[in-house]
């Protein structure tokens, strides 16, 4: 693709790593196919992707942005004031920047973003990594040039001649995880004859399935099983001073893993939540899952997320009201029962879609060959 100039990005998405690292993908695989071309971020202030983007290598700018509570704050009141300084500034990056297109990846900052794109008669893709799209998505669908989905069926709330099934973005490294096996067991330091259970709460942590699996943790103990456990910064060391007369001698309690390739390559059955992002992880390492979705997320869309799977025999489920008395019992059946890990893990198989990155970076591609001729005379 010829191009006179470095082709320019803006990226906005974040509020949780769900929305972050779909956004930190795309960015990776457009700098890889154009060395040169120049992405900027734009997030919400106080937020995770005004440390995470950086991290990565790329330039952010915030937006004083945050979403409406479900009851009356003080933040609700500020809400209108938030809304038209994030309209005004997300304008004024987009005249400055002068973007060949726009990508959405979800989160506060994306509306503003997207909607000065449209104004500016800039290209503009959203990224939907949900079965269920969330409002803000919905409300720019009508703006947007194309919308990449994870899920079939998402003519229901998209026009049908705009929306392209995709998949989510994943990270590279968790592509090929069974060659990593025995680099992951070593890794853990341990053995390939005990089976191992890896237990994520999603990126921020999540208190019910850490209470879970503080409830149950003598039968873990008991059943010896091998446990890799991320519990979130958040709560990290509350859970590490209830475990200290507890055998850990296999189980490892960690704050964040920096190596997932490595946990997914160890684990036979993980406990999560229902995020995109983690199900398409889940699809792509082929892992047996019991999902337990968060109440606490706009329009309970991991609820939704979790029983798309759970209809097509691809995981199981365990409600967040139920997760203390039954999580660690219902792991401990799956992790023992090969047949129907077998089962799942041939059904969640059929959801994976590797190259989700790469079709969406091609669709931002069609989008700048649609703007080809403008560029010429720019």
């Amino acid at each position: 693709m010829a191009t006179n100039k470095p082709y320019r990005i803006i990226i906005s998405g974040g509020g949780t790593g769900g929305h972050i690292f779909p956004a930190l993908a795309i960015a990776n695989e457009f700098k890889r196919r154009y060395a040169d071309a120049e992405i900027l971020f734009v997030g919400a202030e106080g937020r995770m992707e005004m440390t995470k983007v950086p991290e990565a290598g790329y330039r952010i700018i915030g937006l004083w942005i945050s979403g409406l509570q479900r009851k009356l704050t003080i933040s609700n009141l500020s809400f209108p004031f938030k809304l038209i300084s994030s309209y005004l500034k997300a304008g004024s990056i987009v005249r400055k920047f002068k973007p060949d297109a726009v990508i959405g990846t979800g989160g506060y900052a994306s509306g503003p973003v997207m909607l000065a794109a449209s104004k500016n008669n800039i290209p503009a893709l959203v990224q939907e990594q949900n079965s269920y799209a969330g409002l803000t998505n919905k409300q720019l669908a009508q703006k947007a040039n194309k919308i990449c989905v994870a899920y079939s069926g998402m003519e229901k709330y998209f026009p049908a001649s705009k929306v392209v099934l995709t998949g989510n973005p994943v990270r590279k490294d968790i592509i090929d995880i069974e060659s990593k096996r025995e680099k992951a067991l070593n890794y853990f330091a341990f053995n390939s004859t005990d089976r191992t259970l890896l237990i994520l709460g999603g990126s921020l942590g999540a208190r019910t399935i850490n209470e879970s699996i503080l409830a149950g943790i003598d039968k873990l103990i008991d059943a010896h099983v091998q446990v890799i456990w991320q519990t979130g910064k958040l709560y990290y060391a509350g859970i590490k001073s209830q475990l200290e007369n507890k055998d850990l001698r296999k189980i490892r309690v960690v704050d964040f893993l920096m190596q997932m390739d490595l946990a997914y390559a160890a684990t036979d059955v993980v406990i999560s939540r229902a995020g995109a992002l983690a199900i398409s992880e889940l699809c792509i390492t082929k892992r047996p899952s019991i999902l337990v979705p968060s109440p606490n997320v706009a329009e309970d869309h991991q609820t939704k997320n979790a029983k798309a799977l759970v209809s097509e025999e691809a995981a199981l489920m365990v409600k967040d009201v139920e997760a203390n008395k039954i999580l660690v019992s219902e792991a401990l059946k799956l992790i023992y029962d090969e047949q129907l890990c077998d089962k799942l893990t041939a059904n969640i198989a059929m959801w994976a879609k590797p190259k989700a990155t790469e079709d969406i970076v091609d669709e931002i591609e069609k989008l700048i060959g649609i703007k080809s001729e403008v560029r010429a005379i720019r």
